[in-house]
Protein backbone atom coordinates (compact mmCIF):
# COMPACT_ATOMS: atom_id res chain seq x y z
CA UNK A 1 0.00 0.00 0.00
CA UNK A 2 1.46 3.21 -0.80
CA UNK A 3 -0.61 5.30 1.63
CA UNK A 4 -0.65 4.89 5.07
CA UNK A 5 -3.69 2.59 6.23
CA UNK A 6 -6.40 4.88 7.79
CA UNK A 7 -8.71 3.31 10.60
CA UNK A 8 -11.01 5.62 12.26
CA UNK A 9 -13.46 5.62 15.54
CA UNK A 10 -16.78 7.73 15.18
CA UNK A 11 -19.21 7.66 18.29
CA UNK A 12 -17.12 4.75 20.01
CA UNK A 13 -14.31 3.85 22.05
CA UNK A 14 -11.29 2.39 19.82
CA UNK A 15 -10.71 -0.87 20.62
CA UNK A 16 -7.28 -2.86 20.04
CA UNK A 17 -8.73 -6.19 19.09
CA UNK A 18 -10.52 -4.18 16.69
CA UNK A 19 -7.71 -2.05 14.94
CA UNK A 20 -5.89 -5.43 15.06
CA UNK A 21 -8.69 -7.41 13.25
CA UNK A 22 -8.98 -4.64 10.85
CA UNK A 23 -5.12 -4.56 9.97
CA UNK A 24 -5.30 -8.66 9.38
CA UNK A 25 -8.34 -8.03 7.07
CA UNK A 26 -6.64 -5.00 4.82
CA UNK A 27 -3.53 -7.43 4.89
CA UNK A 28 -5.73 -10.25 3.27
CA UNK A 29 -7.30 -7.27 0.55
CA UNK A 30 -3.63 -6.42 -0.09
CA UNK A 31 -2.82 -10.39 -0.75
CA UNK A 32 -5.94 -10.66 -3.07
CA UNK A 33 -5.55 -7.62 -4.94
CA UNK A 34 -1.27 -6.26 -4.51
CA UNK A 35 -2.23 -3.08 -6.36
CA UNK A 36 -4.45 -1.06 -3.90
CA UNK A 37 -2.95 2.49 -3.20
CA UNK A 38 -5.19 3.64 -0.66
CA UNK A 39 -7.28 1.89 2.05
CA UNK A 40 -9.63 4.07 5.08
CA UNK A 41 -11.73 2.44 7.08
CA UNK A 42 -14.16 3.62 9.13
CA UNK A 43 -16.08 2.55 12.16
CA UNK A 44 -18.97 4.17 12.90
CA UNK A 45 -21.61 3.74 15.88
CA UNK A 46 -24.87 5.39 14.17
CA UNK A 47 -27.76 4.78 16.38
CA UNK A 48 -27.70 3.07 19.73
CA UNK A 49 -31.01 1.63 21.79
CA UNK A 50 -31.58 0.77 25.57
CA UNK A 51 -30.47 -3.24 24.50
CA UNK A 52 -27.14 -2.62 22.65
CA UNK A 53 -28.81 -4.35 19.63
CA UNK A 54 -27.85 -1.95 16.83
CA UNK A 55 -24.18 -2.98 15.55
CA UNK A 56 -21.97 -0.37 14.01
CA UNK A 57 -21.28 0.42 10.46
CA UNK A 58 -17.83 -0.72 8.78
CA UNK A 59 -17.06 1.39 6.00
CA UNK A 60 -14.32 0.32 3.46
CA UNK A 61 -13.04 2.87 0.98
CA UNK A 62 -10.05 1.66 -1.33
CA UNK A 63 -8.00 2.94 -3.97
CA UNK A 64 -7.01 1.34 -7.28
CA UNK A 65 -5.01 2.98 -10.02
CA UNK A 66 -6.65 3.25 -13.19
CA UNK A 67 -10.61 2.73 -11.22
CA UNK A 68 -12.91 4.60 -9.27
CA UNK A 69 -12.39 3.93 -5.44
CA UNK A 70 -14.08 0.62 -4.33
CA UNK A 71 -16.82 1.42 -1.72
CA UNK A 72 -18.01 -1.14 0.61
CA UNK A 73 -20.19 0.16 3.42
CA UNK A 74 -23.73 -2.00 5.23
CA UNK A 75 -26.28 -0.48 6.69
CA UNK A 76 -27.03 -1.94 10.66
CA UNK A 77 -30.46 -3.47 8.99
CA UNK A 78 -28.42 -6.31 7.04
CA UNK A 79 -26.72 -7.67 10.25
CA UNK A 80 -29.45 -7.36 11.65
CA UNK A 81 -31.36 -9.41 9.65
CA UNK A 82 -28.24 -12.02 9.18
CA UNK A 83 -27.52 -12.36 12.65
CA UNK A 84 -29.12 -12.73 15.98
CA UNK A 85 -26.81 -10.87 17.86
CA UNK A 86 -24.91 -8.31 15.79
CA UNK A 87 -21.80 -6.80 17.00
CA UNK A 88 -18.80 -4.73 15.52
CA UNK A 89 -16.60 -8.35 14.91
CA UNK A 90 -19.41 -9.62 12.53
CA UNK A 91 -19.64 -6.50 11.07
CA UNK A 92 -15.52 -6.22 10.51
CA UNK A 93 -16.10 -9.59 8.76
CA UNK A 94 -18.90 -9.11 6.99
CA UNK A 95 -17.97 -5.53 5.40
CA UNK A 96 -14.14 -7.23 4.96
CA UNK A 97 -15.94 -10.02 3.11
CA UNK A 98 -18.25 -7.99 0.73
CA UNK A 99 -14.68 -6.03 -0.49
CA UNK A 100 -12.66 -9.46 -0.35
CA UNK A 101 -15.32 -10.56 -2.90
CA UNK A 102 -15.52 -7.13 -5.20
CA UNK A 103 -11.70 -7.49 -5.19
CA UNK A 104 -11.64 -10.73 -6.45
CA UNK A 105 -14.38 -10.12 -9.16
CA UNK A 106 -12.28 -7.11 -9.93
CA UNK A 107 -8.88 -9.35 -10.43
CA UNK A 108 -10.87 -12.05 -12.17
CA UNK A 109 -12.39 -9.36 -14.74
CA UNK A 110 -8.75 -8.18 -15.16
CA UNK A 111 -6.92 -11.18 -15.64
CA UNK A 112 -9.83 -12.13 -18.10
CA UNK A 113 -8.91 -8.88 -20.30
CA UNK A 114 -7.61 -9.67 -23.62
CA UNK A 115 -5.45 -6.75 -25.78
CA UNK A 116 -8.84 -6.04 -27.06
CA UNK A 117 -9.60 -2.35 -27.77
CA UNK A 118 -11.20 -0.18 -25.50
CA UNK A 119 -12.46 2.96 -24.18
CA UNK A 120 -10.53 4.90 -21.57
CA UNK A 121 -13.69 6.68 -20.70
CA UNK A 122 -15.14 4.85 -17.91
CA UNK A 123 -11.44 5.18 -16.58
CA UNK A 124 -10.84 8.92 -17.24
CA UNK A 125 -11.01 11.59 -14.18
CA UNK A 126 -10.59 15.41 -14.43
CA UNK A 127 -7.62 17.00 -12.52
CA UNK A 128 -6.22 20.35 -12.85
CA UNK A 129 -2.25 21.20 -13.78
CA UNK A 130 -0.29 21.78 -10.76
CA UNK A 131 2.90 22.05 -11.11
CA UNK A 132 4.83 21.99 -14.74
CA UNK A 133 8.65 21.78 -15.53
CA UNK A 134 9.18 21.95 -19.54
CA UNK A 135 12.89 21.39 -19.04
CA UNK A 136 12.60 18.10 -17.62
CA UNK A 137 9.83 17.06 -19.87
CA UNK A 138 7.59 16.58 -16.52
CA UNK A 139 4.36 17.57 -14.23
CA UNK A 140 2.27 16.90 -12.08
CA UNK A 141 -1.67 17.37 -11.84
CA UNK A 142 -3.98 17.61 -8.47
CA UNK A 143 -6.15 15.13 -8.19
CA UNK A 144 -10.19 16.10 -7.37
CA UNK A 145 -9.19 14.10 -4.19
CA UNK A 146 -6.22 16.26 -3.50
CA UNK A 147 -3.19 14.26 -4.47
CA UNK A 148 -0.40 14.56 -6.61
CA UNK A 149 0.52 12.01 -9.78
CA UNK A 150 3.23 12.44 -11.84
CA UNK A 151 3.34 12.99 -15.84
CA UNK A 152 5.40 12.97 -18.71
CA UNK A 153 5.58 14.85 -21.76
CA UNK A 154 4.75 11.90 -23.31
CA UNK A 155 1.86 11.57 -21.82
CA UNK A 156 0.53 14.71 -22.87
CA UNK A 157 -1.92 13.31 -25.81
CA UNK A 158 -1.88 15.52 -29.32
CA UNK A 159 1.47 16.94 -28.30
CA UNK A 160 -0.09 19.97 -25.88
CA UNK A 161 2.51 19.57 -23.29
CA UNK A 162 4.16 23.06 -24.09
CA UNK A 163 0.67 24.47 -24.19
CA UNK A 164 -0.18 23.62 -20.94
CA UNK A 165 -0.25 26.30 -17.52
CA UNK A 166 -0.38 25.60 -14.30
CA UNK A 167 -4.78 26.08 -13.26
CA UNK A 168 -5.68 24.31 -16.60
CA UNK A 169 -8.59 21.40 -16.41
CA UNK A 170 -7.08 18.38 -17.63
CA UNK A 171 -8.22 14.38 -17.84
CA UNK A 172 -6.48 11.82 -17.37
CA UNK A 173 -6.72 8.75 -16.54
CA UNK A 174 -4.62 7.08 -13.64
CA UNK A 175 -1.84 3.94 -14.24
CA UNK A 176 0.87 2.29 -11.95
CA UNK A 177 4.36 3.24 -13.21
CA UNK A 178 7.32 2.29 -11.87
CA UNK A 179 7.23 4.23 -8.28
CA UNK A 180 3.81 4.63 -7.80
CA UNK A 181 0.47 5.61 -9.51
CA UNK A 182 1.04 8.33 -12.88
CA UNK A 183 -1.57 10.04 -14.87
CA UNK A 184 -1.06 8.92 -18.55
CA UNK A 185 -3.52 9.69 -21.45
CA UNK A 186 -3.55 13.46 -20.37
CA UNK A 187 -5.54 15.99 -22.58
CA UNK A 188 -6.43 19.64 -22.27
CA UNK A 189 -10.38 19.86 -21.13
CA UNK A 190 -12.17 21.68 -24.05
CA UNK A 191 -12.81 25.34 -23.39
CA UNK A 192 -16.41 26.24 -24.70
Amino acid sequence: MQVPVEIAFHNLEPQDWAEQEIRARIAKLEKIFDRLITCRVRVEQRADNSHGTIPPVVHIDLGIPGHKHVVVSHEPDHLQQRYQRPDLRKAINEAFRIAEDRLVEMKNKREGRTKEAHHDAENQYLGQIAELTPDEDFGFLVTLEGGLLYFHRNSVLTGDFDRLRRGDEVFYVEAMGDTGPTATKVRAKAER
